[in-house]
């Protein structure tokens, strides 16, 4: 009798182990040997699954993005203002061991998008939905007078989204700019001109 296969346990199995590869010896590791190897199975076995090396990096760019999400949602869970906006920015920039390793999964995507546009994997959905959050954030620091009345929420919105991604990019190339102290004292400064006294 043929073996039953769950194809999306075994999807996201592959994906699990492009995720281990990529964090503990980067993107250009990342071989379909390699997560072969990790699996403990033949580079073929990945094909049944996914047609490409790249579908499975956007698969496993999709899967940071959805665990980002949930992570916002539960670190924002109460929380208004410069409160919330600061727990969500910790779980976008690199702050972490695990958001470090999040990082090189996007911003690998994004050397593989820049190549071959027909890869999706939500990245716009999530940067239009996160730089909303960021907007209802200052909308509420201005609504509670932590931020002045004539703040251009929009402007300051895609600035610090832009910090935050910025900083992705600094955790693959350069770990010294991406220092934790750093990337909070980088925010601090743009919220700074807009604070109330």
């Amino acid at each position: 009798m043929p073996k039953i296969v769950d194809h999306d346990q075994r999807r996201g199995e592959i994906v699990d182990a492009y995720l281990s590869v990529v964090g503990r010896d980067g993107p250009a590791a990342a071989s379909s040997r390699a997560i072969a190897a990790e699996l403990g199975v033949g580079a073929g076995a990945l094909w049944h699954y996914f047609d490409s090396l790249d579908a499975v990096v956007a698969a496993a760019c999709r899967q940071v993005l959805v665990g980002t999400d949930a992570r916002i949602a539960a670190a924002t869970e109460g929380r208004r203002g410069l409160t919330a906006l600061d727990a969500m920015l910790r779980e976008i920039m690199p702050m972490a061991r695990h958001t470090r390793d999040e990082a090189k999964v996007v911003v690998g995507f994004w050397g593989r998008l820049a190549v071959d546009r027909q890869i999706t994997a939500g990245q716009a959905d999530a940067l239009d939905m996160w730089g909303a959050r960021v907007r209802r954030h200052l909308g509420e620091a201005v609504e509670d007078g932590e931020l002045v009345r004539h703040l251009a929420v929009d402007c300051l919105a895609d600035v610090l989204l832009s910090i935050a991604v910025g900083q992705q990019v600094h955790a693959v190339l350069d770990a010294e700019a991406a220092d934790p102290q750093r990337q909070h004292a980088l925010v601090q400064h743009c919220l700074k001109p807009w604070r109330n006294s």
